[in-house]
């Protein structure tokens, strides 16, 4: 077990005159700013790729208010001009840092669509302009700073920066790139939830420390010599005897007999030199030595200390780089070691250098997420963008992060990478508190509260039921292939949360827009009941991704049997409550293990219960997913790794890929030839007719020729929606959005249904 780690907030303020009662308006973009607080620097700089909201949604405003709870002076550089080193020295030189994030989301994910086309919007940026920061802004953004200021240390974090801190697929380049680290030439990487490391690393380096010698924080990355190890008593392990990537040279059997010739008696003589074996036999006579019985917790220790002093060596950037199944071997082990409770630290050669990453950090305990989110957030937009719409701030004003983290472990989500399996979650009156702060000082509140939630909806202080088992335990996820014996599924606690907020005097409603976690929801008829009876407003998103087992099980999904008791339950109860409510369904096309067939299949599916989707999601390999590694290597890395191994199919090219997407919107007229060419290439032809059990009419529909003709434009390359599928959180946004490119425009098409369904709930 490891031991209780420093409270956050244990430190003595860095500067008195900072934080807390000082604390600023906003924290200053521009000179004149820093004056108004009478600052003649700042300690730290961060740089994010967004535009500054001061809200704790928005990483940097999260950080940074915590930095500056911390005690020291904080400003912020948003979306600079990268095109020269100009504006990132607008603040001047800082005391002790850059702090460099793309902003909440991956900025390549940002940029571009699942089909690598631009995006026409960009969520966090000022009126959607989509060309305010650059392709790898991480990368250039680091390097940009180190060019303004060459002395100045670089220390660069969230999800952009914590999803390539290994060697990495890039499926815009279509090649594994380097760790980010070196790239960027960065002095630190930040990874996960950092707080813990942002605070410890912040106090150290104004207490003179060099970062170059802090090697110790959980959370943190860095680049060594080669073969560097911490100190004497560390150890190192080759990934390849944790998991044999395939055959390898047999070990040679220490208690097999040397050949005589070569053979040595105790004395170092070769026998048959002429010595006398029994004399010398009687010379070496086995020394006796004392024999200690260690206690249990005694040996316990021991293996702590050694499980903590060793680091386990991937297959260098090189070897994954030109080999699919070391890429995929050294995948599995990474997310083997996903478990802040028995990770163990990971080294990946990259030339003559390694990057060497510490274990993940330890949860917040449930005081320190509270004082995270209970800082003086200005809860705005800076003033400086004037009436400027930002699309992501639209979004979330109204909306509340109740928790972070996820045990699902969905192999195409990146959180369990970022945010880790474990639920951190705050006090029921910390939630209470942001709501009476949205109704008194959020601009536009009309009494609705768009959303409590998390990356899951409904995981909200659920936890393994023994900690020590919870720090011991490897598994990729707590609900696959079923719900874990261990895992608490009460719901209670969320019961009593969402009562208590309806009670708040000014609020009317609260929505919950989250995505629903619906195995572990029929756990709980009484949760079920309670959000369908007061929290749904007419629609509630739900993600099944798929129907088919076979694609089910590579993305760790649970049957579509869990998706229709929820469905029973949901509407037993919608019609309990005298309500007309529907399920919005979402599924991802050409997820690695999805067969033609499959997706046929799922088609058939959404015909035969009448949901006709309008836009869809096409999935998007993003670095460091388990799915992207299938994508990449054909392999399947939750199971043993070998080169003769399962072989996952994978829907690669342009042509299957549109192919799949338009099976999810098989009835829009613009898919009419992808789908009749596929079924036709299929030997599905039985599936074009006009009766009910075919899927396409024989015939295009008139709008279809008008389209192809141009007579009806299409547009091309438009950008989604931002989905209100965990929109409430930075990193929900990042990713659960990311992963699968478009989260977003599901419409349900009931047959002949009496009124139309409510939209209370949708933006």
């Amino acid at each position: 077990m490891n031991p209780a780690p420093k409270n956050l907030f244990a430190s003595p303020r860095y500067r008195p005159d900072v934080g807390g009662k000082h604390a600023a308006p906003f924290l200053p973009m521009s000179r004149a700013e820093m004056d108004a607080l009478g600052w003649d620097s700042c300690d730290v700089i961060l740089i994010t790729g967004d535009a500054y909201i001061d809200h704790p949604s928005f990483g940097m405003a999260l950080v940074g208010r915590l930095l500056e709870q911390q005690g020291f002076r904080v400003g912020i550089i948003s979306q600079p001009d990268w095109h020269s080193a100009e504006d990132f020295r607008t603040l001047g030189r800082p005391n002790l840092y850059f702090g460099i994030t793309a902003g909440n989301m991956d900025s390549m994910v940002n940029r571009y669509t699942a089909d690598r086309k631009i995006r026409s919007e960009d969520a966090y940026t000022p009126d959607g302009d989509p060309n305010k920061r650059p392709d790898r802004a991480v990368v250039v953004y680091a390097q940009r700073a180190r060019e303004a200021f060459p002395e100045v240390n670089v220390v660069i974090g969230s999800i952009e920066a914590s999803l390539r801190r290994i060697a990495h697929y890039d499926y815009w380049s279509d090649k594994v790139k380097r760790s980010v680290l070196p790239d960027s030439k960065a002095d630190m990487l930040l990874f996960g939830n950092a707080e813990r490391a942002i605070v410890d690393l912040t106090h150290r380096l104004a207490a003179g420390e060099p970062i170059k010698s802090i090697r110790d924080l959980r959370g943190t990355a860095f680049m060594t010599p080669s073969n560097w190890l911490p100190s004497p008593e560390w150890s190192e392990i080759q990934s390849i005897k944790i998991d044999t990537p395939g055959k390898i040279e047999a070990h040679t059997n220490p208690y097999e007999m040397m050949p005589e010739k070569d053979a040595k008696c105790a004395t170092g003589q070769v026998s048959g030199a002429g010595e006398s074996t029994s004399n010398t036999a009687e010379a070496d006579v086995v020394k006796q030595q004392a024999i200690r019985i260690m206690s249990r917790e005694e040996r316990q220790a021991m293996l702590r200390n050694k499980h903590n002093n060793t680091v386990i060596r991937l297959p260098s950037f090189e070897a994954v780089k030109d080999d699919p199944v070391m890429y995929a071997h050294a995948s599995r082990v990474f997310h083997l070691e996903a478990n802040p409770g028995n990770a163990k630290a990971l080294s990946q050669a990259h030339g003559d250098r390694d990057v060497w990453i510490n274990p993940p950090p330890l949860p917040l305990a449930m005081d320190e997420m509270d004082g995270v989110y209970d800082r003086a957030y200005a809860r705005a937009p800076h003033p400086s963008y004037g009436k400027a719409r930002i699309p992501a701030w639209e979004m979330i004003r109204f909306s509340i992060n109740i928790m972070r983290g996820c045990f699902g472990g969905c192999t195409f989500c990146s959180i369990t990478e970022h945010e880790g399996r474990i639920i951190q979650s705050r006090s029921e009156p910390s939630i209470l508190r942001e709501i009476e702060e949205i109704r008194d000082k959020t601009k536009g509140f009309t009494g609705t509260i768009s959303d409590l939630g998390g990356p899951t909806a409904n995981m909200y202080r659920l936890a393994c039921k023994d900690k020590k088992i919870e720090e011991s335990c490897r598994r990729l996820s707590c609900v696959y292939p079923g719900i874990c014996s261990n895992l608490n599924t009460d719901h209670s606690k969320l019961i009593s949360l969402y009562r208590k907020a309806r009670a708040i005097p000014g609020v009317k409603k609260i929505l919950i827009s989250s995505g629903l976690r619906y195995d572990l929801a029929v756990r709980s008829p009484e949760y079920v009941k309670e959000l369908v009876t007061h929290h749904v407003g007419g629609l509630l998103k739900i993600a099944p991704e798929h129907t088919e087992s076979n694609t089910l099980s590579k993305m760790m999904k649970p049957g579509i049997g869990a998706y229709d008791e929820f469905k029973a339950m949901f509407h037993k109860y919608s019609k309990e409550a005298g309500k007309e409510q529907y399920l919005i369904p979402y599924f991802i096309a050409a997820h690695p293990g999805t067969t033609d067939e499959d997706m046929v299949n799922l088609a058939l599916w959404l015909k035969k219960n009448d949901f006709k989707l309008d836009q869809v999601q096409t999935f998007m390999p993003t670095p460091m997913a388990l799915a992207t590694t299938m994508y990449h290597t054909r392999k399947n890395p939750l199971k043993k790794i070998t080169a003769d191994s399962e072989v996952v199919e994978t829907a690669r090219s342009g042509k299957i890929r549109k192919f799949h997407k338009a099976l999810l919107r098989y009835h829009a007229p613009e898919n009419y030839e992808i789908v009749k060419e596929g079924l036709l290439r299929m030997g599905r032809g039985d599936l074009i007719g006009s009766s009910e059990r075919h899927l396409i009419p024989s015939r295009a529909p008139i709008v279809a020729n008008l389209v192809n003709t141009g007579v009806v434009p299409v547009k091309r390359g438009v950008a989604p929606k931002l989905n209100t599928f965990g929109k409430n959180s930075a990193n929900r946004l990042a990713a659960k959005v990311a992963p699968a490119s478009t989260k977003s425009g599901l419409s349900y098409n009931p047959a002949k249904p009496k009124k139309a369904p409510a939209k209370s709930g949708r933006r």
